[in-house]
C-alpha cells in the first residue's frame, strides 16, 4: 500500500481509502490501458489495409480510417452505446443514455461510466475498420460517411446488446468473451455485403471467370500491421476481463498468444504443403485468423485447446480464401476469411472446447461437448452465430441497397483507375512517387 502512494500521491488524499477503492482504482487503470491498446490497432489496421492494396489508394486508407474512427466515436457518444448497455431496453436493444453523460451514473461493472464507455467503444471502431476491407479501393468518400453513422448506430451496438449487454442471447449463455462474432463476424459480414453490392475491382476477374492477383504495394506494412495487431489484442481479450484482481486476465493473455502462434504456423506450413512455397500473406493472415478465433474462447477454454484452436484457423483461412475467390468475390484484405470464417469458427469452438471450471469463473453459459459430453453450449454458440450473421448481413443488404440506389457506392471507372487518392481528396499518399494524369477531371 505504501509504495501505491509513493506511485499515486493523491491516493493518499482519499476520502475511502478502502481496499474496494483501492481495487477500483487499479482495475479502472488497467482497463484504461487496455482501451488505448484497442484503439491503437486502428494504426494496425490502417497500415493493413494500405500494405494490402495499391499504392495509388494510400493515402485514401489512413485518411479515411481517422476519419471514420472520429465520426464512430460521435455516433457511438449519441446512439450507439445507450442502444447496446442502455438500462432501459428490453431483450433486444438497450434505450436510455443517449448522448452519453457519466455525471449520470458513476460506475459501470464496477468501472468509473467513462472508462467502461471508453473501451466500449474501441470496440465499435474494431468492428467497423473491418467492414471497410470489403469497401477498399473502390467505394466513394460519402459511404464511408453515411455508412458510418448506420453501422454504428444500428448495426453493431444491436448485435452487442444481444450478446454483451443482458439481451436475449446472453441469457440463452452465449459464450463471446471479447468479440468473435460481436465484433470480427459483425464486421465482416457488413463487408461482405459492401464487396457484393461494389462488385470486384476493375482487372479482379477475367471474362472467363479465373481470378487475377491483384498485390499490395507493401508486405513490410502488412507484416508491422499484424504486429501491432497482435500486440493491441492483449488489451483486446485480457482488457475484457474488466478487473486485475486474482490475475486471471493473465491467463486470458496466455491463451490470446497461444491461439495467435497457432494460427501463423498452421498458415505458413499450409501454405508450403499446398503451394510448394511459404507464402508471407497467408503467414500474416493465419496469425490474425488465430486471434480472431481465440477472441471468443480465450477465457473459455485450457491452453491446449487455445493451440488447437489457433491451429484450425490458420488453415481455415488458407481455403477459406480460396473459396471465396472461386465464388468471384473479390475481397482485397481478406476481412471475410480472416475475421469472418474465423470468427465463426471461434465462436463455435467454445462450444466444443470449453471447460466447466472456467465457464463458471466467467460465469457464462456452461462447459462444452468435450468436457461435459452435452451439446447444449454448442448449440447455443451455432444460435448465437446464425442469429447475429442473418440480422447483420439482411441489415448491411437492405442500408447499402438503399444508399447505391440514391447517391451510389462506387467511384467511376475514371476516378478507381486514377486512384482514390487522386479523385476523393486530390493528391496522393506517394506525391513524390505519382504524378497526376494530365488533362483528366477525376473529381468526384
Amino acid at each position: 500500500m505504501s509504495a501505491l502512494l509513493v506511485l499515486f500521491p493523491a491516493m493518499a488524499f482519499a476520502e475511502d481509502p478502502s481496499g474496494a477503492t483501492l481495487n477500483m482504482g487499479l482495475n479502472a487503470l488497467w482497463v484504461m490501458l487496455a482501451a488505448v491498446l484497442v484503439l491503437l490497432m486502428q494504426g494496425g489496421f490502417i497500415l493493413l489495409e494500405t500494405g494490402s492494396t495499391r499504392m495509388k489508394n494510400a493515402g485514401h486508407v489512413a485518411g479515411k480510417t481517422i476519419f471514420t474512427v472520429g465520426l464512430c466515436s460521435l455516433i457511438y457518444w449519441a446512439f450507439g452505446y445507450g442502444i447496446a448497455f442502455g438500462g432501459s431496453g428490453n431483450d433486444f436493444f438497450g434505450w436510455g443514455d443517449f448522448f452519453f453523460d457519466p455525471a449520470k451514473t458513476s460506475v459501470d461493472n464496477g468501472l468509473p461510466t467513462t472508462i467502461f464507455f471508453l473501451f466500449q467503444l474501441a470496440f465499435a471502431a474494431v468492428s467497423l475498420s473491418i467492414a471497410w476491407g470489403g469497401f477498399a479501393e473502390r467505394a466513394k468518400l460519402s459511404v464511408y460517411l453515411i455508412f458510418t453513422i448506420l453501422f454504428t448506430a444500428l448495426i453493431y451496438p444491436v448485435v452487442a446488446h444481444w450478446i454483451w449487454g443482458g439481451g436475449f442471447l446472453a441469457q440463452d449463455g452465449a459464450q463471446d468473451f471479447a468479440g468473435s462474432t460481436v465484433v470480427h463476424l459483425t464486421g465482416a459480414l457488413a463487408a461482405l455485403a459492401g464487396t457484393i453490392l461494389l462488385k470486384p475491382r476493375i482487372g479482379k476477374f477475367n471474362k472467363d471467370g479465373s481470378a487475377n492477383e491483384i498485390l499490395g504495394h507493401n508486405q513490410v506494412f502488412t507484416a508491422l500491421s499484424v504486429l501491432i495487431l497482435w500486440v493491441g489484442w492483449f488489451g483486446f481479450n485480457a482488457g475484457s476481463t474488466v478487473a486485475i484482481g486474482d490475475g486471471f486476465f493473465g491467463f486470458v493473455a496466455f491463451n490470446t498468444q497461444l491461439g495467435a502462434a497457432g494460427g501463423a504456423v498452421a498458415a505458413l506450413l499450409i501454405s508450403w504443403a499446398v503451394l510448394g512455397k511459404a507464402d508471407i500473406g497467408t503467414t500474416l493472415n493465419g496469425a490474425l485468423a488465430g486471434l480472431v478465433a481465440i477472441t471468443a474462447s480465450c477465457a473459455f477454454v485450457d491452453p491446449w485447446a487455445a493451440v488447437v484452436i489457433g491451429l484450425v484457423a490458420g488453415v481455415l483461412v488458407f481455403y477459406s480464401v480460396r473459396f471465396f475467390e472461386k465464388m468471384k468475390i473479390d475481397d482485397p484484405i481478406y476481412a471475410l476469411s480472416v475475421h469472418g470464417a474465423a470468427g465463426i469458427w471461434g465462436t463455435l469452438a467454445n462450444g466444443i472446447f470449453a471447460t466447466e471450471e472456467l465457464a463458471s469463473k466467467v460465469g457464462v453459459g456452461q462447459g462444452g461437448l468435450i468436457d461435459t459430453g452435452n451439446w447444449h453450449q454448442l448449440w447455443v454458440q451455432f444460435e448465437s452465430v446464425v442469429i447475429c450473421g442473418v440480422f447483420v448481413l439482411a441489415a448491411s443488404f437492405i442500408l447499402l441497397g438503399i444508399m447505391k440506389a440514391v447517391m451510389g457506392l462506387r467511384v467511376t471507372e475514371e476516378q478507381e483507375i486514377a486512384g482514390l487518392d487522386l479523385s476523393e481528396h486530390g493528391n496522393y499518399g506517394y506525391p513524390e512517387q505519382l504524378k497526376k494524369p494530365s488533362g483528366q477531371n477525376i473529381q468526384a
